[in-house]
């Protein structure tokens, strides 16, 4: 997309997978991650912005965009999110970065927080978009959620059920479920859906995409319960933002829940859907340039 011409692309070879990077600007790095059905594209309309003040990173995660597809097995551990989040640990390193700043949206929040509780001496301060824990978005899901976000469990069926359904046309499934989830449907042009679809259209994305949900009701799950009962927490500083309007899921109160799993927590909601960078651009943009402003160089560099 033009929004992101300035951006250099290149590819970095981690030990387990081959991942499209995106990098502008200078200052402290601040790695952007993606979520489903999506790829660093939806960055398009803040990354711009907040690399006139940081070294902003986009990745296509592990399966999605241009990044490679990665082989999975019966226990679907190579798409857990400590698993991608190895991978952008690896880039940040091969691009000289130690410690940084985070921002996940939807799955790619799942990869930003999983990063936080697992190599917090490297993640300075952490932004979740529209998401709470696994753990805490299956666990409390009533029978209405459940309606809502019928992909939670739909994509987790056993191969190759889901991958045949979507893929007998996905362009339309990836449309469809993007269209779903705006309050604002004007939100994606053209180009950018058509971005969205023709990854999607690509061969083995749709397997891709279930992997990563059947590793979420497996692999994350038992991350996630290992550390509720271990009583381990992110470290960093969190901030949460999410939609106010027609979401997946939609806890009762964001905030309480990630208190429950960091010290520091402070967040509210944006005037949008699911799709927060997209929806709300500038508000969302706002937010997370005062958020990691306020813990700058001192904590975030090479």
């Amino acid at each position: 997309m033009s929004a992101l011409d300035a951006f250099s692309a290149t590819r970095v070879a981690t030990p387990e997978a081959d991942i499209a990077v995106y990098v502008g600007g200078s200052g402290p790095p601040l790695v952007c991650l993606h979520g489903y059905p999506q790829t660093h594209l939806t960055w398009r309309k803040v990354a711009p912005t907040l690399a006139e003040r940081f070294t902003v990173v986009l990745t296509d995660l592990r399966g999605y965009g241009a990044s490679s597809i990665v082989p999975s097995d019966a226990t679907h551990e190579p798409y857990s999110k400590r698993a991608m989040a190895r991978d952008v640990l690896a880039v940040m390193t091969s691009l000289g970065f130690d410690r940084f700043f985070v921002a996940g949206h939807d799955r790619g929040g799942r990869v930003a927080y999983r990063m936080a509780l697992d190599s917090p001496e490297r993640v300075a301060a952490l932004a979740v978009l529209d998401i709470v824990p696994t753990l805490d978005t299956y666990g409390p899901m009533t029978y209405r959620g459940a309606h809502r976000s019928y992909h939670w469990y739909f994509l987790t069926q056993p191969e190759p059920m889901p991958e045949r359904l979507i893929g007998s046309d996905p362009d339309f499934y990836c449309e469809w479920t993007i269209r779903r989830w705006l309050a604002r449907q004007d939100a994606i042009e053209p180009e950018a859906m058509e971005a969205y679809k023709s990854w999607y259209r690509s061969e083995g994305a749709i397997h891709a995409a279930c992997e990563d949900y059947r590793a979420g009701y497996t692999r994350d799950m038992e991350n996630d319960q290992r550390d509720r009962d271990a009583g381990r927490l992110i470290a960093c500083p969190v901030l949460a933002l999410w939609g106010d309007g027609p979401t997946v899921v939609k806890p009762i109160d964001f905030l309480d829940v990630w208190r429950t799993w960091a010290h520091d927590v402070q967040g509210g909601p944006m005037p949008c859907g699911h799709f927060l960078m997209e929806e709300a651009p500038e508000e969302v943009t706002a937010a997370l340039l005062a958020f990691f402003a306020s813990h700058d160089r001192s904590t975030a560099g090479h």
